[in-house]
């Protein structure tokens, strides 16, 4: 069968795809990619063991009335969830692609009705209305959110072709979309979220194959939004001061940031110790969640820091690896959605921990605490495993 040209039209970087194959639907079932297994099941072993360590305190005290004393209550439920997780994993792992493309239109359609009710009933806690509590479990619409633009942006990409750069078929479904979910967004606030979807939405139309002159009016709508956020929102422009200065203001705006400079500098090359951190006495807020990475520089040091970020390093490549070698153009475009969400969150979240940039309140995945999140993270692997079974074998 003749090979697939459309890569000289602007369809999609990639060459060499069968025309049988270009909707992804012709998918092979080969064994999963083991490397890429392996390095996320390290990765959540190690977030496991560093969840124990960062929470005991904060649960021993119990200063939200939830865990009874018990120093090992946040260690048990994410244990638990991890657990429930790798079943999510391997169970998405062996899922068709064509499935994940039949349903990605009702992806999204489910994470936008998860905003509305947001918007209509969400938890309010420390100023933002972003959680909805269903049969006592918080979820976080912004997170199914995202995986829903990534899916969806994959699916309509596909449906065009090489006509993407045509703005009323293109560009106008898309960007309605986008403005859609960013603007349920918007109204929690989430600005880090919408941040983060819109770096995806750009990167998908990218490798999507549109031209690089639609980017530049992407870039000033991004600063646009930044710049609206900033003079509009309060906590937006207190969290920029605390960038500048976090020692101006140390005991309030400063406070966080300050503390997690104090946990990364007193570890040192080598650290304090796996659980001989002082920060998470209660020094250092989110010390579970945000900022964990914090509570990983001061117990294992520059190295252990250095190693793990390897290991996320060695994850994101060899996600983006499948990406290129994979079967399908859906696949392929939803592999690169998936391993940019964890690139770009791993940078965030580091970032905002070393005060490289402003808090924004970005967990680190596969570390953070946090029970929903990390089911979602097990699931997109999945997904990239499902993905990795398209890779046709060496013989």
């Amino acid at each position: 069968m003749a090979s697939d040209n459309s890569d000289n039209k602007g369809a999609i970087r990639y060459s060499g795809d069968r025309l049988a194959d270009y909707t992804g639907l012709g998918a092979g079932r080969g064994p999963v990619d083991v490397p890429f297994m392996m390095l996320a099941l390290l990765l959540l072993t190690i977030g496991l063991v560093m969840v124990l360590s960062s929470s005991y305190a904060r649960a021993y005290y119990d200063l939200e009335g939830q865990t009874k004393g018990n120093p090992t209550y946040y260690f048990v439920k994410q244990l638990g969830f991890a657990v429930g997780g790798v079943i999510v994993m391997l169970i998405c792992s062996r899922l068709p692609v064509k499935f994940y493309r039949r349903f990605s239109p009702l992806v999204l359609i489910f994470a936008v009705l998860l905003l509305l009710l947001v918007f209509l009933i969400g938890r309010i806690a420390n100023g933002a209305q972003r959680w909805l509590i269903i049969g006592g479990i918080t979820i976080q619409p912004s997170e199914i959110a995202k995986i829903g633009v990534i899916m969806f942006f994959a699916d309509w990409i596909c449906r065009v072709k090489g006509d993407l750069k045509n703005f009323r078929r293109g560009i106008l479904p898309l960007g309605a979309v986008l403005l859609v979910v960013c603007g349920l967004i918007a109204t929690e606030p989430h600005w880090s979220a919408i941040m983060i979807i819109v770096f995806l939405a750009l990167v998908m139309l990218f490798v999507g194959g549109l031209p690089l002159g639609w980017f530049i009016g992407g870039g000033a709508a991004v600063g646009s939004v930044l710049l609206i956020a900033y003079t509009f929102f309060e906590y937006v422009r207190n969290r920029v001061s605390a960038w500048f200065d976090p020692f101006a203001d140390a005991t309030n705006s400063g406070w966080q940031v300050v503390q997690s400079l104090y946990a990364i500098g007193s570890g040192g090359l080598f650290g304090l110790g796996l659980g001989n951190s002082r920060q998470k006495y209660l020094y250092l807020p989110e010390e579970h969640n945000d900022y964990i990475f914090s509570i990983v520089c001061e117990e294992l040091g520059f190295i252990g820091a250095v190693l793990i970020l390897a290991l996320f390093s060695l994850l994101i490549i060899r996600g983006y690896w499948l990406a290129m070698h994979a079967r399908g153009r859906y696949g392929r475009l939803v592999c690169v959605g998936i391993t940019t969400l964890f690139a770009v969150q791993v940078i965030l979240n580091v970032a905002v921990c070393t005060n490289t940039m402003p808090s924004t309140g970005i967990s680190l995945p596969l570390f953070s605490y946090g029970g929903t999140a990390l089911l979602l993270q097990m699931a997109e692997i999945g997904m990239i495993l499902a993905i990795s079974r398209t890779i046709p074998e060496k013989k």
